[in-house]
């Protein structure tokens, strides 16, 4: 779904609209101060009435501001009646034909990912009310998310203290999963220190919470430390990056995602990511079933993909391997194996290529290689 051009269409039509507002407002200030001049004109007995309103007329004749407003509006009436040709053509509302009326939902699993949405969004009233109209139970995580958005209120005040808090309480399993947030942390509330102009706090600041990670962090220490040298002149030094707000926008990011990440959840919501792939996807899948349309295929009973779906990098995941032999999905009595080769096959079509085990070795089906099925060892995704 192309949605460049729809915005674009729409950016013409809003600047026609701006000009057009311009444009009348010029020339119905313009009648207005003439109308006032000649109604201050009449109200003084010493000029003929009729010789000032022949003016006027004359003025208005000259001006022509009905031809001016009428080519101002009609140059708006073409944007906007091109406008809902752009969205009739570029949203397809005839994407029920790429449905697939027989697949099968879980609905509590469903309800539960949109309530789950809306909490990881910080719309808990909607959340509740969502729960409370379908029926199902409080999601876990509800809580949890409170804290997440109570932590990052804050932050957005500038007030670090439940971030720092939050961080020390969880300092071991951040040190598991490699993450620098608690550094992040320390060096948002040591600027903070320093620019409220009090250097020797923030140094004893930098010797308490900054000093552990000297080890890996001691070039971004030093350009803490010696941007205290410049604090009555930030901006105009070389550490000008400490006052930019993106640094505040990466600590927010990397709490929200080893928050998420201690809990089990993705950073990203699945519902969100879901719907987003998905509208990438369709126009691919709409214009297949527009060639299918004659030739009798039933779209309903493939188990595939019929075409190919590029999508970028943030929607492709890999927790879940298929056999590019027997396309079946990986499971633990079918893991995926990877042969003397590099390529991986399920373990299942394995054995039927080796004839269960009778031949100690295989071609590899995607390339010249010789594969002993002895050797092939099993992948852990």
């Amino acid at each position: 779904m192309e949605l460049k051009s729809i915005k674009d269409e729409f950016d013409r039509v809003a600047n026609k609209h701006k000009l057009s507002y311009t444009k009348t407002h010029e020339i119905v200030q313009l009648l207005s101060q003439e109308i006032h001049k000649a109604l201050s004109l009449i109200q003084d007995t010493q000029f003929d009435h009729r010789s000032i309103l022949l003016d006027v007329k004359k003025l208005f004749m000259e001006r022509s501001p009905g031809t001016q407003l009428e080519s101002a509006e009609k140059e708006l009436n073409v944007a906007l009646t091109k406008y809902p040709k752009v969205l009739e053509k570029q949203l397809n509302s005839e994407i029920s034909k790429a449905y697939r009326n027989n697949v099968e939902f879980d609905t509590h699993v469903v309800n539960q990912i949109i309530a789950n949405f809306f909490y990881r969004q910080g719309m808990f009233e909607i959340g509740d009310c969502f729960v409370a109209e379908t029926g199902e139970s409080e999601c876990t995580t509800r809580q949890s998310f409170v804290e997440m958005f109570m932590i990052l209120e804050a932050m957005k005040g500038r007030d670090l203290e439940p971030a720092l808090n939050w961080a020390a309480a969880n300092s071991e399993k951040l040190k598991q999963a490699r993450s620098d947030l608690e550094m992040k942390l320390h060096s948002l509330q040591f600027l903070k220190i320093s620019q409220g102009q009090n250097s020797q706090e923030a140094l004893s600041y930098a010797r308490r919470h900054l000093a552990v990670y000297a080890d890996s962090c001691l070039s971004e220490i030093q350009k803490l430390v010696c941007s205290l040298l410049w604090d009555k002149n930030l901006e105009q030094s070389p550490y000008s990056e400490f006052l930019s707000p993106v640094m505040w926008d990466n600590a927010v990011r990397e709490l929200t995602r080893q928050y998420c990440n201690l809990l089990g959840e993705s950073s990203e919501s699945p519902l969100s990511v879901t719907v987003t792939a998905g509208t990438q996807a369709l126009p691919v899948l709409l214009k297949y079933m527009n060639v299918i349309a004659n030739k009798k295929l039933d779209w309903q009973t493939m188990e595939q993909l019929p075409v190919a779906v590029e999508l970028p990098g943030e929607f492709q995941f890999h927790s879940v391997f298929v056999c590019p032999v027997s396309k079946e999905q990986s499971s633990e009595d079918n893991p995926p194996m990877m042969m003397s080769c590099g390529h991986v096959l399920c373990k299942q079509t394995i054995t039927r290529m080796s004839k269960n085990g009778a031949k100690t070795s295989f071609k590899c089906p995607y390339c010249p290689t010789d594969v002993d099925s002895t050797r092939c060892k099993q992948l852990h995704f």
